[in-house]
């Protein structure tokens, strides 16, 4: 584990109920301390599990826009309000890592095809990506040419609902993935999966209430909607789709 502690410097931050700092789980944050090589941000859509995610990006050097230290491209609402008021504490810090934001990998996918445009550096684009365009591979594919190839070296990853793109076969190699990288790697990672919220051991912290604590995995809505779902699918059924 590299990265300790993530602590929100309330002294700093602007008194607004504007996003995110009206955000409930935001506007009471303190302290998040990070025991695991596996930590999980769960929450509804619009919960702050993004935004915390996205500004622990921002002050750990990464594109808020999506990837890592060098890549310099820009999507519309990229930046980070809120990366400017958190302090991180590493033990030891390390520079290497990605910033996978699902929303904008199609346009960090563009950024590396005009990267292989030059004339002299391009081959290099590709290199960390499988050797071919993400352009040129289904979504899914992309995404584990990501997870395959560019994951490797000891560092931090911050991934924002990696599963977007994976089928439920894919999760599952994506688990064996991290696995194999846990341990001289960390990862951070916003789901709403149930199947990637299972990985052993892992660390879960909860936006649905405030503050931020830390749960288990059958404490999350995902694994109880998904195992009453599966276990009972007609009664289910039945009582969404006939009241």
């Amino acid at each position: 584990m590299y990265l300790r502690t993530v602590t929100l410097l309330h002294g700093e931050i602007p008194e607004t109920e504007e996003y995110p700092f009206g955000i409930p789980s935001i506007r009471t944050f303190r302290q998040l301390e990070l025991k695991a090589p596996v930590t999980f941000f769960v929450g509804e859509n619009g919960s702050g599990k993004s935004t915390l995610l996205e500004a622990i990006a921002y002050q750990a050097g990464f594109n808020t826009a999506g990837g890592g230290r060098n890549n310099q491209h820009h999507v519309d609402a990229s930046g980070s309000a809120l990366g400017p008021h958190l302090r991180l504490s590493w033990m030891p810090k390390v520079t290497n890592g990605f910033f996978l934001r699902a929303e904008s990998f199609y346009h960090f996918a563009s950024h590396l095809d005009e990267l292989s445009k030059d004339p002299l550096e391009g081959y290099k684009a590709y290199q960390a990506y499988g050797n071919r365009s993400l352009h040129e591979q289904s979504h899914g594919e992309a995404f584990f040419a990501l997870f395959a190839n560019r994951f490797g070296k000891k560092g931090i990853y911050l991934l924002d609902e990696p599963e977007a793109a994976l089928s439920p076969a894919r999760q599952l190699a994506f688990l064996r993935r991290m696995h194999e990288l846990s341990s001289h790697s960390q990862f951070i990672i916003a789901t709403h999966s149930p199947i990637l919220l299972g990985y052993p051991d892992a660390q879960i912290y909860t936006f649905d209430s405030t503050p931020i604590h830390p749960v288990s995995y059958e404490e999350t809505p995902h694994y109880e909607i998904t195992r009453g779902f599966l276990n009972n699918r007609e009664l289910y059924l039945r009582r969404l789709l006939e009241d």
